[in-house]
């Protein structure tokens, strides 16, 4: 997601298994009137914007998300995607939150800094085998990469 003056704009890659390299299709969503954020409903704002994008490609059997899907017990932005959608919903989050005791790190590449994996509708052990399954030598995986920079580049 990335977040301008006055507009949202989301992406989605959609790729069949996780080691593959590139996706079959993208979309990019743009809302015009983004909701404020509200400290503690970080959801409220985010979820219209993954709800937008889902819906401009096929339904996903998986979705993977930028954050967390549980934050210490109590909903993330990922359990209320999984409320909507159901399936599986991962959240892979670059920075540690205190508290979320059940994301399981996962260490990629060369890197020292871990991503915090967190999981609806599967075990989170599983959800971070397939995380670091993904295609790409670095920390971050290489189309978890590429669509924070279509989001960054969308119009």
């Amino acid at each position: 997601m990335d977040y301008r003056p006055s507009a949202a704009v989301a992406a989605g890659l959609w790729f069949r298994g996780w080691i593959a390299e590139s996706e079959q299709s993208q979309a990019v969503a743009r809302l015009s009137e983004p909701v404020a954020y509200e400290p503690g409903r970080f959801f409220l704002r985010e979820l219209p914007c993954l709800l937008s994008v889902l819906e401009l490609g096929p339904r996903p059997n998986i979705v993977v998300i930028d954050g967390y899907v549980t934050l210490g017990g109590k909903p993330g932005l990922g359990a209320h995607l999984h409320s909507v959608v159901g399936g599986i919903v991962i959240g892979v989050a670059k920075t540690r939150f205190k508290g979320a005791s059940e994301a399981v790190e996962v260490v990629r590449g060369q890197s020292r800094r871990p991503l915090y994996v967190t999981a609806a509708g599967c075990g989170a052990d599983q959800a971070a085998l397939w995380i670091a399954a993904m295609h790409g030598p670095n920390r971050i995986p290489t189309l978890l990469k590429k669509v924070d920079s279509l989001s960054r580049a969308g119009d």
